[in-house]
């Protein structure tokens, strides 16, 4: 079972075109017009081990903030598509990142209810030019168009890229977890019969 798919996206604002690969082996080819974004997405592909392509072009004269919500939206969509019914699947993930002084953790369960739990401050408002409120608008947009529920917490830190790249890197090694497909599964993981 292939586990792919791929969007694009255009408006007024930005356009994108990505394609995700659940099952890949952790390569990237990521151009987003956001540098520090694309570093973050370099690692969540990698630590991951999905395979992704984003090409995306946006108004980041202005800010980076519709580029870097609009990638959300656009990775959300595809994880969704690519899992299907998601069958056999974990269901849930969760992983702890220390990255120098700073941990943080990501719990994820692909419930078809989407909810974000946010639990970071970051120390800078800024990363080089990249706002770190936007971090929590990707989340958050990346977990209501895949309809997960997505928990992240900073347990502690003190240096604001640290901090954020742990989150990234926690956020792939969640994910691996939660749609890896476990044998001893037999259909749908819940209850409910349906996700």
């Amino acid at each position: 079972m292939e586990r792919f798919a791929s969007v694009e996206r255009k408006t007024n604002e930005t356009e994108i075109s990505l394609k995700f690969d659940v099952d890949g082996e952790g390569n990237s080819s990521i151009k987003t017009g956001v540098p520090f974004m694309t570093h973050m997405l370099d690692l969540f592909t990698k630590h991951g081990k999905f395979d992704l392509t984003v090409d995306a072009n946006g108004d980041t004269d202005v800010d980076d903030h519709h580029t870097t919500e609009d990638i959300g939206i656009c990775l959300g969509q595809t994880l969704l598509d690519a899992l299907g019914d998601k069958r056999g699947i974990k269901r849930y993930g969760n992983a702890f990142v220390p990255m120098d002084e700073a941990l943080a953790q990501v719990v994820i369960d692909l419930s078809n209810r989407p909810h974000l739990e946010f639990r970071a401050e970051f120390p800078s408002q800024k990363v080089g030019t990249f706002d770190t409120e936007l971090v929590h608008e990707f989340l958050w947009k990346f977990a209501l168009e895949a309809r997960m529920n997505l928990h992240v917490v900073v347990h502690y830190g003190h240096n604001t890229h640290h901090m954020i790249e742990a989150i990234f890197k926690a956020l792939g090694r969640a994910l691996d977890e939660a749609t890896t497909i476990d044998p001893r599964v037999k259909g749908i993981p819940s209850t409910k019969g349906m996700l």
